[in-house]
């Protein structure tokens, strides 16, 4: 009877073992307990409206002067931190919480043609600073289109008319950061941008 014990234990503690190596393995094997979630991504219209995508201006000309410039485009993403096991009769406590500290943008067509500095604008880390807390909401604006992405291929060619009129691409944004015990975690949102040189009332 004894014997018949034993295997019993081992599959138990073999069972234990595996939840504690699978804490977490959505996001970069992280071992954290907490889940980073991207609510939503908005953009604005030309008319500057929040709107579930972008409009971007490649040039915008003063009517009066005639003077042109350049403009970054921001975005804005909604956030909430979640216990990676809901069911749990723990509590959250500050360590569960989420700090975000960095972003990296990249863009892609649909067409496949997806060379960084000819058909979409290169790549780029930006760097954040934000606390969500466990089943809290939180916005936070950031840069998604940079003014020097409106200096070089494939945006100045629609700005001196030497492009396709508009240009849609799809921008990837995986957000990154750790929550208090310095475990690390990792969300993805995506936007729809459309570039083109509109016209400036």
């Amino acid at each position: 009877m004894e014997k018949a014990k034993k295997p019993l234990k081992i599959t138990a503690i073999l069972t234990i073992i595996l939840l504690l190596l699978s804490c977490n393995p959505i996001e970069n094997e992280t071992q954290s307990d907490s889940i980073l979630v991207v609510l939503n991504l908005t953009g604005t219209d030309i008319e500057g409206n929040e709107v579930n995508f972008l409009q971007s201006d490649v040039v915008l000309v003063d009517s009066d002067t005639g003077f042109s410039s350049v403009a970054a485009d921001a975005a804005k993403a909604s956030f909430t931190a979640k216990l990676m096991d809901p069911t749990t009769t723990l509590t959250s406590s500050f360590y569960n919480n989420i700090t975000i500290t960095r972003y990296i943008v990249a863009y892609v067509r649909s067409d496949g043609k997806n060379t960084e500095g000819v058909d979409v604008p290169y790549s780029f880390e930006g760097s954040l600073s934000t606390l969500i807390e466990i089943d809290s909401t939180v916005d936070v604006s950031f840069v998604i289109v940079r003014e020097v992405a409106k200096l070089e291929p494939p945006l100045i060619n629609l700005r001196e008319g030497r492009g396709e009129g508009t240009i849609e691409i799809t921008a990837k944004v995986d957000f990154y950061g750790h929550d208090m015990a310095n475990n690390e975690v990792k969300a993805t949102g995506y936007l729809t941008i459309f570039f083109a040189n509109y016209i400036d009332e």
